[in-house]
């Protein structure tokens, strides 16, 4: 045969052949599984503790007491008070309008003239009638003038309370003339003028005291579960029982902060909202400052209120994200494995989920959002501190 020929035939066959070899002679690979990456959560510890409920409601501070002035005389206003304007401040038994009282001074002259002649004609009929009875007794006039001198007394006794009265009525008016504040507080609007006449039950301005002021909140029977609230409490809390409230609001660019309490519930639900109205009451400092942190809140202002509710013991506060299934939560076992936990929940508000059962101290509850769960499946902790405002703890 040519070379030609025979030379790749050879070339061919050593290569198969060496290619038999290696593949005869090699180390086969056995296929392995990669350990799966333990993904990494956030977990607490928990410790349980006593905790105080609170409850949230947001109102508006009305006034305690509010009243038109008005006058009790007519006349022409001569004199107003430079605090009779809108947002004028006043206090009580203050002078803040005057009305022209000279018809009524002339009132208590014929009223003082008045008692003065019935008074002497009462003087007069006494002592007739005493005359009247020592001729009687000496039988020198009849039993019928007697009864007429008795008559006459009585008349002119009449005549003299009816003249008194009278007087005092008079003296009465003139001091009405002059209309004096029942209490400290503010103007909130003023209907009258200087000259103006001004007639008898007729407003002349609207104030209101400020001695203390009052919130209704609004609160969903469900909430009241959490307050130490006497059922179908009749009239005002305890003092030293009622709740604290913390109200705070939102005035001039910066953050007002007033301690008060709840001092009673209103007579009737809601029936539309279902809603029970509490009244929260804001005091005035009593030591006569006039600092902004002493005063109460101004009427009008919409205030978020804290109530202070009841205490619970061995209670867990945990983030509301970390619930799942409406009652179970993650919890981290000793070999770094999740086990599901069925826990009881006293409740959930905002953000957070108070637990009174099924946990234990010590024990590390995940709050990682985790998508997937499979019970008993491993992870690695980071372990996170609690903030102690968080879980409210009693004082």
């Amino acid at each position: 045969m040519k070379p030609k020929i025979v030379l790749p035939i050879v070339v061919l066959a050593g290569a198969l052949i060496g290619s038999a070899a290696l593949l005869a002679t090699s180390q086969r690979l056995q296929p392995t599984q990669p350990e799966p990456v333990a993904p990494t959560v956030r977990v607490v510890q928990i410790e349980p503790q006593s905790v105080r409920m609170t409850v949230h409601a947001v109102g508006t501070v009305s006034p305690r007491t509010e009243t038109e002035l008005v006058p009790e005389v007519s006349g022409n206003v001569v004199w107003i008070s430079p605090n009779l304007v809108a947002g004028g401040y006043f206090e009580a038994s203050e002078v803040l309008l005057r009305i022209d009282d000279r018809d009524y001074l002339n009132a208590v002259e014929r009223a003082s003239a008045a008692v003065n002649r019935t008074q002497a004609e009462n003087e007069f009929a006494q002592f007739e009638l005493q005359r009247l009875e020592e001729l009687e007794s000496r039988q020198l006039i009849s039993r019928s003038d007697v009864e007429s001198g008795m008559r006459a007394a009585r008349v002119a006794e009449a005549s003299l309370q009816d003249a008194e009265a009278t007087l005092e009525q008079a003296e009465r008016d003139l001091t009405r003339t002059e209309i004096v504040a029942p209490f400290a507080g503010l103007v909130r609007t003023e209907q009258t003028d200087l000259g103006q006449f001004v007639n008898r039950g007729t407003s002349v301005a609207s104030i209101y005291a400020v001695d203390y002021v009052e919130v209704r909140l609004p609160i969903a029977d469900q909430q009241l579960a959490y307050l130490d609230l006497p059922v179908m409490q009749r009239g005002e809390l305890d003092e030293a029982t009622a709740p604290t409230v913390a109200l705070s609001a939102q005035f001039a660019g910066e953050e007002y902060r007033w301690d008060g309490k709840l001092v009673r519930t209103e007579a009737e639900i809601d029936a539309r909202s279902r809603m029970v109205l509490a009244v929260a009451r804001i005091s005035a400092k009593e030591d006569g400052t006039s600092d902004s942190e002493d005063l109460p809140p101004p009427v009008g202002l919409f205030v978020q209120a804290e109530i202070e509710g009841r205490s619970a013991d061995n209670v867990v506060v945990l983030p509301r994200s970390a619930i799942r299934n409406g009652n179970q939560v993650l919890v981290v076992d000793e070999h770094e494995r999740l086990r599901f936990r069925t826990v009881r929940i006293l409740r959930i508000y905002e953000d957070d989920a108070y637990i009174n059962a099924g946990l234990v101290a010590g024990d590390r509850v995940c709050i990682s959002p985790l998508q997937t769960v499979v019970d008993g499946m491993r992870v690695t902790t980071i372990l996170e501190e609690v903030p102690l405002e968080k879980g409210m703890p009693v004082q």
